[in-house]
């Protein structure tokens, strides 16, 4: 089910929120009231989906709590992993892409709680928010980069390589210490790694079995902890300072 929809789930909202989130960060206290009394708030299962792919882009998104995976379609039916965003960013932009329609779909990766206007506000806000254009062209670029990082890794890189460095951007965005090393704090299964690095199952469930044995991780329930982020940075070719 997408969020042609969007339902209030909380309370009156408190202008904290958004106050020291790059988008709203310059704004005087009563801008981010208004901006907050024309948010709808929904809260979102794991595994929910937001918005579809070529669905038109009727509105954008604030991620308050949770994870969102950004996946896309190939030509030939395949889904990838695109992207995954953490709370405290916008995603659903398109209007900062020129387009009408969403470039991707949008799945949470956890349980979550999103902020979201209509889209017909979005050229108000640029025009009438310092520094709002400029934080969300910023994260555009941002994201942009990232996936065009990935693409060079999928096209050049051989698959142990680019599963050593999907984990450690995931441990780089969402990591939290655990003891013993760095949990990717959300559920991650091995087939989102497989559609994260351009694999096949098999193979992400055979190297990740080898490197449990040597100690570099530890996965189980949906959770993949990186036990030796140094030796992941070696297996991943990148050069060390």
């Amino acid at each position: 089910m997408t969020d042609a929809a969007p339902r209030q789930t909380l309370q009156r909202l408190d202008e904290s929120l958004l106050t020291g989130l790059p988008p709203f960060s310059r704004l005087a206290r009563r801008d981010v009231r208004r901006i907050l009394d024309q948010a709808s708030s929904r809260r979102y299962d794991e595994g929910a989906v937001v918005f579809e792919e070529g669905a038109e882009a009727e509105r954008f998104y604030m991620l308050l709590d949770g994870y969102i995976r950004v996946i896309r379609i190939t030509a030939s039916g395949e889904q990838v992993i695109a992207l995954h965003i953490p709370a405290g960013q916008l995603f659903g932009i398109a209007k900062a892409l020129g387009r009408t329609t969403y470039p991707a779909r949008a799945e949470t990766a956890s349980e979550a709680i999103a902020l979201s206007w209509p889209t017909r506000l979005w050229d108000d806000y640029v025009r009438d928010y310092p520094g709002f254009a400029t934080e969300t062209y910023r994260t555009v670029g941002e994201r942009i980069g990232e996936m065009n990082t990935r693409m060079v890794e999928m096209a050049t890189q051989q698959v142990d390589r680019r599963i050593a460095n999907a984990l450690l951007r995931l441990i780089n965005q969402t990591g939290r210490k655990v003891a013993g090393g760095i949990e990717i704090d959300f559920p991650i299964t091995r087939q989102d790694l497989s559609e994260m690095t351009g694999t096949t199952l098999h193979t992400v469930s055979r190297l990740l079995s080898a490197w449990e044995k040597q100690g570099l991780i530890e996965s189980r329930r949906k959770r993949i902890t990186v036990l030796d982020p140094h030796a992941l940075v070696l297996l991943s070719g990148a050069e060390l300072p």
